[in-house]
């Protein structure tokens, strides 16, 4: 079958054996934690490892460490960071545009540090959604700006520094989710303005489309294709790889959210057979992860991507550890 065309979570701080055996067999292609995941530093080492060894190889392991609200791995073990909206402004307020990029390299490279000492490779951040005055509380924050040529800088900053910390980069939401005023975990929100007023909402994606991964948005844009959310809509798929023009390696976002109906599996055909690459799994049901197993491989098209992803793997340069932290603390204080 190839490497499965999903990526999926486990349920606590070690694989038990059922879950090893079912890894195996269904061999994802990455694998993605939680804070339920996530206890200490040895802890989360073993687990890494553990999750390899299922699959036989150096699968992708994925986490959500935005900083801020959004961060799995927190203080007293490892390092706290402000929300990115907040950082950004107050570097922007201490200094300028190239001083507040610079504090987001900084903001990467120091959360690559804390992944790479864990065996985690690729964290799903920049963000490069563009925040608006009613951007809905669950993602505002989580923003780099109002403005597409800020929120572009600075996630570029972002993906460089966790890069050269050896951690590749997803960015999300594409093609865009900053105008949608439903917390899509909780329902569908919908954009109902004109195509033209949406390209500034692309233009972050548009400025980064080298990175080698990307993440759907759980959203309807009624110019695009009104019935149907990004995510598995055809259209909306088409216009990332062409408008965005974005030839990496394209995820959903969490099938289980509610912003989409149906069966997990239903939910998971229909976005395969729209475009996207691979399916995100998160919450480490065992029972939903055995349907998903029945999706099968990765397209060819998708291995293609897939491998290409993984081929930008290195490891982290050097970088004196303690006056980066220094330094980014003097550019937001």
């Amino acid at each position: 079958m190839g490497q499965g065309a999903y990526i999926f979570g486990c349920e606590g701080l070690s694989l038990d054996k059922r879950e090893a055996a079912f890894f195996r067999e269904s061999d994802p292609w990455g694998y993605i934690l939680f804070a339920r995941n996530v206890d200490t530093p040895e802890q989360m080492y073993r687990l890494t490892s553990e999750l390899r060894e299922a699959v036989g190889r150096d699968a992708p392991i994925l986490i959500d460490q935005e900083g801020g609200r959004v961060q799995r791995m927190r203080a007293p073990t490892w390092r706290e960071f402000l929300p990115p909206l907040d950082q950004i402004e107050a570097a922007l307020r201490r200094g300028d545009e190239e001083a507040a990029a610079r504090s987001m390299w900084l903001r990467g490279r120091l959360i690559a540090d804390d992944l790479a000492r864990v065996g985690v490779d690729v964290n799903c951040a920049p963000t490069l959604d563009v925040a608006r005055d009613d951007t809905h509380p669950f993602l505002r924050n989580r923003c780099y700006g109002s403005d597409p040529e800020i929120v572009a800088l600075m996630g570029r900053a972002v993906a460089d520094g966790q890069a050269e910390g050896g951690v590749l980069s997803v960015m999300k939401h594409m093609p865009g989710h900053g105008r949608g005023t439903v917390d899509s975990h909780l329902g569908l929100p919908r954009v109902e303005v004109d195509l033209d007023e949406l390209f500034g909402d692309f233009a972050p994606f548009k400025a980064l489309n080298d990175l080698p991964m990307g993440m759907s948005a759980h959203i309807v844009l009624d110019a695009v294709e009104p019935e149907t959310p990004a995510t598995q809509s055809d259209k909306c798929i088409a216009l990332i790889r062409t408008e965005i023009g974005f030839d990496g390696l394209l995820m959903t976002d969490d099938i289980s959210m509610e912003a989409l109906s149906g069966s997990v599996f239903e939910r998971a055909t229909r976005s395969i057979a729209a475009g996207c690459d691979l399916v995100l799994h998160c919450n480490g049901d065992m029972a939903e992860m055995a349907h998903l197993a029945k999706l099968g491989g990765l397209t060819t098209a998708a291995q293609v991507r897939a491998d290409r992803a993984v081929a930008l793997r290195k490891p982290a340069e050097g970088i004196d550890i303690r006056e980066a932290e220094a330094e980014l603390k003097s550019l937001v204080d």
